[in-house]
């Protein structure tokens, strides 16, 4: 029978570990901080922790806004429908997985509680459902956003990697689901690029997409912490641009075109640079965002259609690879640390 482990309140099916004394260890080093972490590392856990649930929220916000002003006067050529059962597919599968991890484990559902424990637990769910609805032209077909979401949904509790505190998802939920539906359903596409700016003019042209560089700008510099994956890509697109137009007979306004519509920008700033499934760190940050322009270039050159989403969800896995990997390492007793110290391995 395979147990059921819990990380942010979703599902991970893992097989038994036979490795109890490495567990044990990693338990200690937490409950002890003087011997495995220190204050100040806990405190700036819990700092993070504070600043994650606070850009939760304001994602939430800005994205909910987009959708009612997209509906109601920029130009989306949505139904009214979509982003409703978008929005309602993601609350009950979320609370569905909760329910099911709670039942089996006999533990409270983390969406027990106050109204605000309840709407902090749905945001990221919120969040992947309105991008779905709002980056995507399903025409009238209302089951292809049940299906899109379902995967964005189920891909947090299912593909998950195992990590020293217990699991996590390296997917971008909302990304993925666009991939997969891309590739499942041919005729399903990106809404197109005049929707966003259909009923305004004159300096409303100019203003929108400020607006979306500089929200997402400070949402990132202020709280989630990742303006060098940011950057870094744009950085990285340009020179991936520069170098199409010199190895191949493309334009360089044309290559650069990709990245100045609102679609790109709402990936640049709110999709890649997920706080959830990008990496922390400066350096590691720099070469995810890095590494999403240079296999973007690889798929455009290959003429594969819808680039920027593919490259992203491979640039995912394989990150997610790298943590596995990683996590096995440090499993068996054989991690970085002792390689470059010289340690013996912890014994097994």
């Amino acid at each position: 029978m395979l147990p059921i482990s819990r990380q942010a309140g979703t599902l991970f099916i893992s097989a038994p570990s036979p490795n109890s004394r490495y567990k044990k260890v990693n338990e200690m080093s937490k409950a002890i901080p003087s011997e495995g972490m220190s204050v100040a590392q806990v405190s700036a856990d819990g700092y993070r922790g504070v600043k994650h649930q606070a850009a939760l929220r304001r994602f939430a916000i800005a994205i909910t806004v987009l959708t009612i002003a997209g509906h109601t006067f920029l130009g989306f050529e949505q139904s009214y429908a979509q982003p409703i059962v978008a929005v309602i597919t993601a609350y009950v599968l979320q609370l569905l997985f909760e329910w099911i991890y709670a039942r089996g484990n006999g533990s409270r559902p983390k969406f027990y509680g106050s109204i605000s424990q309840l709407v902090d637990f749905l945001l990221p769910a919120h969040i992947a459902a309105l991008a779905i609805a709002m980056l995507m032209y399903f025409n009238d077909r209302l089951i292809v956003v049940v299906f899109a979401v379902a995967v964005a949904i189920a891909s947090k509790s299912i593909l998950r990697v195992p990590t020293q505190n217990g699991s996590r998802h390296f997917f971008n939920p909302s990304n993925l689901a666009l991939s997969v539906t891309f590739l499942l359903y041919p005729s399903v596409g990106l809404t197109m690029p005049w929707q966003w700016t259909t009923e305004i003019s004159g300096i409303g042209d100019w203003l929108f997409p400020i607006f979306i560089f500089g929200a997402g700008s400070l949402l990132h510099i202020k709280y989630a912490s990742r303006m060098w994956v940011v950057l870094s890509f744009l950085v990285a697109f340009i020179a991936q641009s520069l170098l199409r137009s010199l190895i191949t007979d493309v334009n360089l306004l044309t290559a650069l075109v990709p990245a100045t519509g609102v679609p790109a920008a709402i990936f640049t700033f709110y999709m890649a640079p997920d706080p959830a499934t990008s990496p922390s760190g400066k350096m590691q940050q720099l070469m995810f965002g890095t590494s999403i322009a240079f296999v973007y270039m690889i798929l455009v050159m290959l003429h594969i259609v819808y680039a920027l989403f593919f490259a992203l969800t491979l640039v995912c896995l394989g990150r997610g690879v790298y943590m596995l990997a990683d996590y096995m390492l440090n499993f068996r007793g054989y991690a970085p640390s002792n390689f470059k110290t010289g340690q013996a391995p912890v014994a097994q």
